[in-house]
């Protein structure tokens, strides 16, 4: 029989770490159990949402004249209203759905249902991020600052496909550490406000220490090859470059948001209570 104990607070009034993977199994099972249009058009918003988050860091990045520091802290905190717009408005984002882990390890749903949840919120956030790059390149938003925007998205770019793999898929673990610790105390919020400072500093250190986030990176390397192939920029972003970051951010983030996030806690905590069920 499953436990029915409600999501319980300390003293201070904050959810408890125990309450918030309570909280995390039920929204996962939720999750899991949304129909696969809706979930796919909350994918493709995810990503959208992800883009813009993507262009306003760009648009600070633009600005030549901010200190490295500067630059990399404000383009962290420009880059999280993409989460933030996820947490609030209601997204399904791949990176944080890698904590759904903890359903399965619950025993509220199948790993098959948990591995076609992942597979149709990847495609949409692919899409929707797609589709948010040939809008922005549509707009001309890289021309913004003298064309020091598009220049920016391409140097960007360029920094991702020359990682090396390896590089690449320990910067997509840091990154998804930093992510879904984000929507992880993002499920202890009672208010947007909450859930935007939920978002901010988490965001804002894998931004400005350079780790790779998947979905970001659909919209940034495919962004700076529609700004190389209209000659706005010349640079050395090429398809297999793309691809390599791609699977290098989307295997690194997987691993670490369900490992050493997801699968922690729930050992914590979880493990425990499902014994006593």
């Amino acid at each position: 029989m499953r436990v029915t104990e409600k999501p319980s607070s300390s003293y201070s009034g904050a959810m408890t770490p125990a309450s918030m993977e309570l909280k995390t199994e039920r929204v996962a099972e939720t999750k899991a159990g949304t129909d696969a249009a809706s979930a796919f058009v909350l994918a493709l918003l995810a990503g959208a949402f992800i883009s813009l988050g993507a262009t306003f860091m760009l648009v600070v990045k633009s600005d030549g004249s901010l200190p490295f520091a500067a630059s990399q802290l404000l383009g962290g905190f420009s880059f999280c209203v993409g989460l933030f717009l996820v947490l609030s408005a209601g997204a399904e984002l791949f990176t944080g759905n890698c904590l759904m882990v903890l359903g399965p390890l619950s025993g509220r749903f199948s790993w098959g249902r948990l591995l076609a949840s992942w597979g149709i919120v990847l495609a949409g956030n692919l899409l929707g991020s797609l589709a948010m790059a040939a809008l922005i390149f549509a707009a001309d938003a890289g021309s913004a600052n003298g064309g020091a925007v598009a220049q920016a998205a391409l140097t960007v770019a360029e920094g991702k496909v020359a990682l090396d793999w390896g590089v690449a898929f320990a910067r997509g673990v840091l990154c998804n550490v930093l992510v879904c610790l984000a929507v992880w105390v993002g499920h202890a919020a009672t208010s947007v406000t909450d859930k935007f400072f939920s978002a901010l500093l988490p965001v804002m250190a894998f931004m400005a220490s350079g780790f790779e986030h998947c979905v970001a990176n659909m919209f940034f390397l495919p962004y700076a090859l529609m700004l190389e192939a209209s000659g706005r920029v010349a640079g050395s972003v090429d398809l297999a470059g793309v691809l390599s970051n791609l699977s290098a951010a989307t295997l690194g983030n997987l691993v670490g948001g369900v490992l050493l996030v997801g699968v922690s806690y729930w050992f914590v905590y979880g493990r425990a209570r499902a014994g006593r069920e």
